[in-house]
């Protein structure tokens, strides 16, 4: 995989990304469920921030940045909180994979941000009650 590729792979996992934090923030309630709700929230943030990264970062490279889908595909349960959370958790170690292979895959600055990338991701997929792992993004 070029660094390219890499990157624009990266950049169509945070548009889902950003489309799916956005849903569950959506589906969470503010008031019964505030550490919920502030984590998607703040996930949310993050992805859109990432994705912004990606395109410019995409651009500067001569590039044209992989355009998001219309819609994607949502979990299957989303009716309470414990739900939710384990969307967001799929959803991190996921995208956690992806940084792990843009990580192989490029060098230099863009190297060094998506291993600050990994490491927000690892973080989140602890916040959601994930599991440690050895080494965050590799694929299982």
């Amino acid at each position: 995989m070029t660094p390219l590729e890499a990157l624009q792979a990266t950049l169509a996992a945070e548009h889902a990304a950003v489309y799916l934090t956005g849903v569950l923030g959506a589906q969470a309630s503010q008031s019964r469920q505030p550490v919920l709700y502030a984590a998607l929230t703040s996930a949310y943030r993050a992805h859109r921030r990432n994705r912004d990264h990606l395109t410019v970062a995409i651009t500067t490279a001569g590039g044209v940045p992989v355009a998001a889908a219309v819609a994607y595909e949502l979990p299957p349960a989303m009716s309470n909180a414990s739900e939710l959370n384990d969307a967001a958790l799929q959803l991190e170690r996921r995208i956690a994979e992806t940084y792990g292979q843009l990580v192989e895959n490029t060098a230099g600055a863009e190297r060094r941000w998506a291993l600050v990338a990994l490491t927000e991701s690892a973080t989140r997929y602890l916040e959601f009650r994930g599991t440690p792992e050895m080494f965050p993004g590799s694929a299982s």
